[in-house]
């Protein structure tokens, strides 16, 4: 009986670690404003998603409703050029906010909480696709790592993104007027720092303050899908 147990036991510890090892991280990029009348909702169900370990949820503040009589205090035009890029990999003329998207695969309206967590389900569901990601902290400098269990046909794009974890902020003017919001994981730089073909195993170092949270991000050229994350807060 002894030996059963003990067989048991190892076999769920063996089930267990198979799952996690299954699991993949989702992307959920929303592009927002300060001054989007239907963004609040939006930018709240993020905080829900930044909250959950299975999710890196990224807010990137688009500057095209700045026009309307508040300057967005995150915003930058390289955000704006992040999701009309999007757009054109996607064959759509327009961009609007709230908008997320899932995975650099999916857009999505920003306020479709329904919709927004069954494609995440869906990603989630996709599994593990054999691209493994680390990065860690060393000093004034990050180590990143990563490796591909087979060669992609394509090279992947090693992106940083710079955020503030959290930051309230007071709405003067604009379509917000009087309101006071409270914004997650605000990116403030999302640079291309190399192009990893696969073929061999990747090793980084890269100067970094010591304390500034990141994420990594593979990505496939020209806006293609993300197909591995890794996060230091």
């Amino acid at each position: 009986m002894r030996h059963v147990l003990a067989s048991l036991l190892a076999a769920s510890v063996l089930l267990a670690g198979a799952a996690r090892a299954a699991e993949r991280r989702v992307v959920v990029e929303l592009f927002t404003s300060q001054g989007c009348p239907s963004c609040p909702p939006a930018d709240e169900f993020l905080r829900s998603l930044a909250a959950r370990d299975d999710v890196l949820a990224l807010s990137l503040h688009v500057d095209y409703w700045d026009y309307m009589g508040w300057k967005d205090t995150f915003a930058s035009p390289e955000n704006t050029a992040r999701q009309r890029g999007y757009a054109a990999a996607g064959e759509r003329k327009m961009v609007y906010t709230p908008q997320m998207v899932i995975n650099g695969a999916d857009h999505v309206v920003g306020t479709r909480f329904r919709d927004i967590s069954a494609l995440i389900d869906r990603h989630k569901a996709d599994g593990a696709n054999g691209l493994a990601v680390e990065v860690t902290r060393d000093g004034g400098k990050l180590r990143l790592s990563a490796r591909a269990e087979t060669p992609r046909d394509m090279p992947l794009m090693v992106q940083l993104a710079r955020y503030l974890p959290e930051e309230t902020v007071e709405i003067a003017r604009g379509e917000n007027e009087g309101r006071k919001i409270t914004y997650v994981n605000i990116v403030t730089e999302l640079v291309e720092i190399a192009e990893w073909d696969t073929r061999a195993p990747l090793d980084l170092a890269v100067p970094w303050p010591a304390d500034a949270p990141v994420a990594v991000l593979l990505q496939y050229p020209d806006f293609g899908t993300i197909e591995a994350v890794a996060q230091l807060r």
